[in-house]
């Protein structure tokens, strides 16, 4: 259980050159809030667009595929899409809402939709939620000091960042490519993120993410009906180009493997927050 609940998992990739030409991988969110938007599913979609510095998130409400390519590609330190939630559905007047969050985002929102207080206008309002693997995140000023004093390169110069293979690696605009061991990032990763046990968005409608898949595709679980109902339709309308999961490398035993590791080493660090101080712990989140 540690992938949760699914109906379908495969390996994907958008079947349109723009959205591919500068995705992070498939491009399966943003072509997924493209057709939703093309088909009327939602109004608009919640999403991490360029903010005023380089590779630092704001949250967005996009209503059209241009704001849906601007805001393509993986940055990695937190987008608070959260916060535009109500604004969404109050001055932008959405009925029908898309967003797409990291697994700790999931769990606000699902939270959201079942204890509404001071968020009546949400729960409803939900059309369609996408979910993002993560390991974990970090503070801007950590990415900012990664990127620049780790791997040499300059924030205003960088095209792209990955994490894959232990490695973290940033791409710059004339090409150069540098990389250093993924362990040398952990001691910047959010705190908060070593209490989270869910890699992989199990409160999603639909989740997605590289791992598992070859370079160029995204690997998918479509976990709710109502993400059913849609991946479906997008599939029929060829939005996508899919694999079995089964037929490709490394498929889901490193999902699995990376998901385990996750929880593993989390929940040692509950263990730890539980005796935390003198004669008191620290509140486990999922108790």
């Amino acid at each position: 259980m540690v992938l949760g609940n699914y109906k379908t998992a495969l390996s994907a990739r958008s079947t349109d050159a723009d959205i591919l030409k500068c995705s992070q991988d498939g491009g399966v969110v943003t072509q997924l809030f493209a057709y939703a938007l093309e088909e009327g599913i939602i109004d608009g979609a919640i999403v991490a667009g360029p903010g005023d510095e380089p590779f630092k998130p704001e949250p967005v409400v996009a209503m059209s595929k241009e704001e849906l390519l601007a805001a393509r590609g993986t940055r990695y330190t937190i987008s608070p899409n959260m916060k535009l939630i109500k604004e969404a559905t109050r001055s932008y007047g959405l009925d029908k809402v898309g967003i797409v969050g990291t697994p700790c985002q999931m769990q606000a929102l699902r939270k959201a939709q079942l204890y509404p207080m001071g968020m009546r206008s949400v729960p409803d309002k939900i059309a369609l939620a996408i979910g993002i693997f993560c390991m974990e995140n970090f503070p801007y000023q950590g990415l900012e000091t990664i990127v620049e004093d780790h791997c040499n390169v300059k924030m205003e110069s960088a095209v792209k960042m990955d994490i894959g293979k232990g490695k973290f690696t940033v791409y710059t605009e004339r090409g150069a490519v540098s990389q250093i061991p993924l362990k040398e990032t952990h001691k910047y990763e959010q705190p908060g993120c070593h209490v989270c046990l869910d890699y992989v968005a199990n409160l999603s409608d639909i989740s997605t993410g590289s791992v598992g898949s070859p370079d160029g595709w995204s690997t998918v679980f479509v976990r709710t009906k109502k993400g059913d109902d849609i991946w479906s339709k997008a599939i029929t309308a060829g939005c996508f180009e899919t694999k079995d999961i089964a037929s490709v490398k490394p498929g889901l035993d490193l999902v699995t493997k990376l998901a385990t590791g996750k929880i593993d080493k989390n929940k040692k660090t509950l263990e730890e927050r539980a005796t935390f101080g003198v004669g008191k712990g620290l509140r486990n989140p999922y108790i």
